[in-house]
């Protein structure tokens, strides 16, 4: 079948230059340090240093984040109608930038107001993170339009994002701890956050100016129209739903490290550690997790990497009487499975957004990665409600002396199960949601950069 379409590949080979590679892998500076060290540090910044309630604590870091559900399909309305996607990321990554040092500023020597603060901070930071995310994910679509070449680009940008989140889930506990910690140690922690968004800004910007891009046609007329065109997209509407639980787990996890480091494994700098462990041999898998997709493709490896995160979250149930040595090699094996969801999920956007823009001829990338983001970002604030919601039911005691009260024995347990059950449990059922999805190779005669992508409904492809 022949339909409407965008141009030919951008090249005749469809190979991206390495300095682009490497330009839009750097942005994941950004996305990795947002995405990683509120979740990490803001639900125990409320409840050891600020004294808030674990379970309103819960609500002020999920609300904020929650709110980005309505911005980033706005967000990615906005930068489909715009010749350029560059300038949201130099805007929007410079303000965002500003904004996460202001979360950790603590101005108000209240808890209440303390936490109120917060709430608004985080509010506004997480709207210039929308505005920056959406055109960054929109961006592989229209780079490239290879099949293979997507997976390449999506395994630079995760080789980046493994080491943002290692560079900044590691050090931010860390800062904290080397400048006094409480409140002074977070206000010298937010600033180095901040500035590692700043250089990530400006290497993505700088890195994909000579970058040629791939644009279609027209766009849909209305942001309902593009909603509609993108929920009626059925291999999209089925990694969405996966995604969005599977960020669930990965945030209940992150939100659980300290809590994790401090009561379970009882170590001074435990933090940093799990997270090295967490995210160094990420690093290292990288390479083999390309050859299991060339091999197998991006639908096996993304449950096999699922799969592979679940079991090691469920062995570190026995961290109460594992050496910490051996808890530390167990989560290296969660965070290999980590890097893999990551690299396929990635990889196996780009090829929904081709299917939809092959057989429209629209320019629409904005919409999808819009929805994408809204739903990444409203699970990894789930993921700390969720494990506020534990520590809550489980008895856990507040403080306000930037050190963790003594627990008891119940509130030690929901530490130890919002840290492994819970993320094994959402991580491995969101596979479900991927049993409809059909990812074969081209057939016969198909041009290889442009494979159907649909569900198994009907095995036919999608129609309008």
């Amino acid at each position: 079948m022949t339909t409407g379409g965008p141009p030919p590949v951008v090249t005749p080979t469809s190979v991206l230059p390495r300095g682009v590679l490497a330009g839009y892998a750097l942005g994941s500076l950004v996305t990795g340090a947002f995405g990683t060290v509120p979740g990490l540090l803001l639900l125990p910044y409320l409840t050891d240093t600020l004294g808030v309630a674990a379970g309103v604590a819960g609500l002020l870091v999920l609300l904020p984040k929650a709110w980005d559900v309505l911005v980033n399909p706005v967000a990615g309305r906005i930068s489909d109608r715009r010749g350029s996607r560059r300038p949201f990321l130099l805007i929007a990554g410079l303000v965002l930038g500003v904004l996460f040092a202001a979360i950790f500023a603590a101005p108000f020597p209240s808890g209440v107001a303390s936490g109120a603060y917060v709430a608004v901070a985080f509010l506004a930071a997480a709207t210039a993170f929308a505005f920056f995310q959406v055109p960054y994910v929109a961006m592989p679509a229209e780079l490239t339009d290879g099949y293979a070449e997507r997976t390449r680009l999506m395994t630079w940008r995760v080789a980046v994002l493994a080491l943002a989140i290692l560079v900044s889930g590691a050090l931010a506990p860390l800062v904290v701890e080397l400048t006094g910690g409480g409140r002074e140690g977070h206000r010298w922690s937010g600033a180095f956050i901040g500035g590692l968004i700043v250089v990530g800004t400006l290497a993505t910007f700088l890195g994909t100016r000579k970058a040629a891009y791939r644009t279609a046609g027209e766009s849909e007329p209305s942001l309902r129209a593009q909603l509609r065109v993108a929920g009626g997209n059925a291999p999209f509407r089925a990694l969405l739903i996966c995604w969005v639980v599977q960020a669930a787990g990965i945030g209940t996890m992150l939100a659980g490290v300290k809590y994790f480091a401090d009561h379970i494994l009882v170590q001074k700098s435990g933090a940093t550690f799990l997270f090295a462990a967490f995210v160094g041999p990420a690093l290292l898998v990288m390479p083999l997790w390309t050859a299991v997709g060339r091999r197998h493709g991006k639908l096996v490896s993304l449950i096999a990497a699922s799969l592979l995160f679940t079991a090691g979250a469920l062995a570190l149930l026995t961290a109460p009487v594992l050496p910490a040595v051996a808890v530390y090699l167990i989560v290296a094996v969660v965070g290999a499975g980590y890097a893999g969801q990551q690299v396929f999920a990635m990889a196996m956007l780009p090829d929904c957004i081709a299917h939809d823009t092959e057989r429209t001829g629209r320019r629409q990338a904005g919409v999808f990665t819009g929805l994408w983001t809204a739903g990444e970002t409203l699970g990894l604030a789930l993921g700390p409600g969720i494990y506020a919601l534990l520590l809550q039911v489980f008895g856990y005691v507040s403080s306000v002396t930037g050190e963790s009260a003594v627990q008891s024995d119940t509130a030690r347990l929901g530490v130890l199960l919002g840290f492994t059950v819970v993320p094994a449990l959402l991580v491995g059922v969101a596979v479900l949601a991927l049993r409809r999805y059909d990812d074969r190779p081209p057939v016969a005669g198909e041009p290889v950069d442009n494979p159907s992508v649909w569900t198994t409904e009907g095995r036919t492809p999608e129609k309008e």
